[in-house]
């Protein structure tokens, strides 16, 4: 799958998607766009937007892209405190469909 870490994501969970090809937001150059302009970015170029912004998929219309939405729950987005999730990540990969939402993970207080 081709996946775009939003610029809330470390550049390092790349490294952990296996099998899978990631660019970040700051890589294509897509710094500070705003969502919708984002998404229209990225909906041609990726499969994925995997994102800590747990209220995007509410504050777009994502039934106009083919781009499916991976949202992360972690109690920060440091890589620390990603790792545990990455099994759960790759998992949702290789099932997630076109214009899908899925959430993984869980905010755990530390």
């Amino acid at each position: 799958m081709r996946i775009l870490l939003d610029e809330n994501l470390p550049r390092k969970l790349a490294e952990h998607l296996i099998g899978h090809e990631c660019r970040t937001v700051v890589e294509c150059e897509w710094s500070g766009r705003k969502n919708g302009e984002l998404l229209a970015l990225a909906d041609p170029l990726f499969d994925v937007l995997l994102t800590l912004d747990k209220n995007l998929p509410f504050q777009q219309n994502l039934n106009t892209k083919r781009l499916a939405v991976l949202v992360v729950r972690a109690c920060s987005n440091r890589i620390q405190d990603l790792l545990p999730v990455i099994p759960e990540c790759l998992a949702a990969l290789a099932s997630i469909q076109p214009q899908q939402v899925v959430r993984v993970g869980s905010p755990t207080p530390r």
